[in-house]
């Protein structure tokens, strides 16, 4: 039976909400109202689903939102003046686009066009580079997520060998820097697996923290993995699940083999998800102060 310690994310989470709850009140009495701007052109369920869950949380803490969606089958430009719009707006602290975008939609254009203040992704140039510099203007979410689950439930960082799999723009990279950092919550020895790896599994043996983040299913399995391994799976892939249709969501990471050799191992769903979504509306608050202090 598998004996591994379940990293749930949602007494996390909960810490992290606590604390923005707290803050947007302390704003409220300047009469600042915390305010996210998320824009998506998708028509799929799931981008719709974790966009929906980021406006559930913002009024949940009483934070304002609002929600611009464009058809996918729209020039870039849509979406260009949407983000323009949006990032010169001063009633708007946070911008968010939800990717990936439709495939005549050029990232690196959204990454210029993002106003690095309100950027509280971590998406544009700007912030990406600071976050490599070590001077971070704001965490990005999934990321700072993964760290946020590692330090409260003590799973050492510093001096570890982590192997991270899944070289992406949004996870895997910023993720890198993050472990790298010269910080008591840094300091790790990074490897970052792809999908030009040779041998997966032996480079994820040698870990002391696996993390994935490859979104493909059942991808690492007990066997890649070294006896007391923290294995942090950060992918939500939706599957079918017997007939009529049905499906449900997995990591990238066969759980219960992983659970009977790790000591420690976070469910999917239940384990990064709402401590991403905790740490994207603080981010939005942290924009809205320095809005505040800056006015």
């Amino acid at each position: 039976m598998p004996s591994a310690e379940r990293l749930r994310g949602e007494p996390v989470a909960a810490e992290i909400r606590a604390d923005v709850r707290d803050r947007v009140h302390e704003l409220g009495e300047r009469g600042v109202t915390p305010t996210l701007a998320t824009v998506v052109m998708s028509d799929d369920p799931a981008d719709e689903r974790f966009v929906e869950l980021k406006h559930a949380a913002c009024r949940d803490l009483d934070i304002a939102s609002r929600d611009v969606r464009i058809d996918p089958d729209a020039p870039a430009e849509r979406l260009h003046q949407a983000i323009d719009r949006l990032c010169a707006d001063p009633a708007v602290d946070g911008v968010f686009v939800q990717v990936p975008l439709p495939d005549h939609v050029a990232l690196a254009e959204v990454r210029q066009r993002l106003d690095p203040a309100t950027d509280i992704d971590c998406l544009s140039f700007t912030n990406l580079g600071r976050l490599v510099r070590g001077d971070p203007r704001y965490l990005p979410a999934t990321p700072a997520a993964v760290r946020r689950l590692l330090t409260t439930y003590e799973v050492p960082i510093e001096g570890e060998d982590v192997a991270i799999v899944g070289r992406s723009e949004i996870v895997g990279k910023p993720l890198t820097n993050l472990l790298l950092r010269d910080a008591p919550d840094g300091n790790a020895t990074v490897t970052v697996c792809h999908s030009r790896t040779s041998n997966l599994g032996a480079v994820t043996r040698q870990a002391d923290i696996v993390v994935t983040a490859a979104g493909v299913p059942g991808l690492v399995d007990g066997s890649m993995l070294s006896r007391g391994v923290t294995v942090v799976d950060v992918s939500a892939n939706r599957i079918e699940s017997g007939s009529e249709g049905k499906t449900q969501v997995v990591g990238d990471v066969d759980f219960e083999s992983a659970a009977a050799v790790a000591e420690a191992i976070t469910p999917v769903p239940g384990g990064v998800g709402p401590v991403t979504l905790a740490m994207l509306v603080s981010n939005v608050v942290l924009a809205a102060e320095r809005r505040a202090d800056a006015g």
